[in-house]
């Protein structure tokens, strides 16, 4: 499964890369990265249909991850990725809005890695 994590926050790529070490080594997931709304979005136009699940930060400078949820769910309709929204504010607004603009999931900072892969198997089921 190709992921894309989508946060402004560069260190987060080591983080992920970490927490899924074992995933990455048997294959089983591939994670990529982009650093901001707008490098998300040339990575969806140049990988098309590849990114099978997207991590999103809400809060980013330039292209809110709200903006860009938007963009993916009205851009890439077959097969639609499913896109998770990640943010340090677990506030109702970023969350209904979230949900209105088709989020499949909202997780808050700092991420529980164990729930997010309980979360990737099931999608993988």
């Amino acid at each position: 499964m190709k992921v894309l994590v989508v946060d402004d926050e560069v260190d987060v790529k080591t983080l992920f890369e970490q927490r899924f070490r074992k995933e990455i080594k048997n294959k089983e997931i591939e994670l990529e990265f982009a650093f901001s709304g707008e490098e998300a979005i040339k990575f969806m136009n140049d990988h098309e249909h590849e990114a099978v699940l997207i991590l999103s930060d809400i809060n980013m400078p330039g292209m809110s991850g709200l903006v860009l949820l938007k963009y993916i769910k009205e851009k890439f309709e077959k097969p639609p990725p499913i896109v998770m929204m990640i943010t340090a504010y677990g506030d109702d607004e970023n969350y209904n809005e979230a949900m209105k603009l088709g989020a499949d999931d909202f997780l808050t900072k700092p991420v529980d890695f164990t729930d997010l892969k309980n979360k990737l198997k099931s999608i993988l089921l």
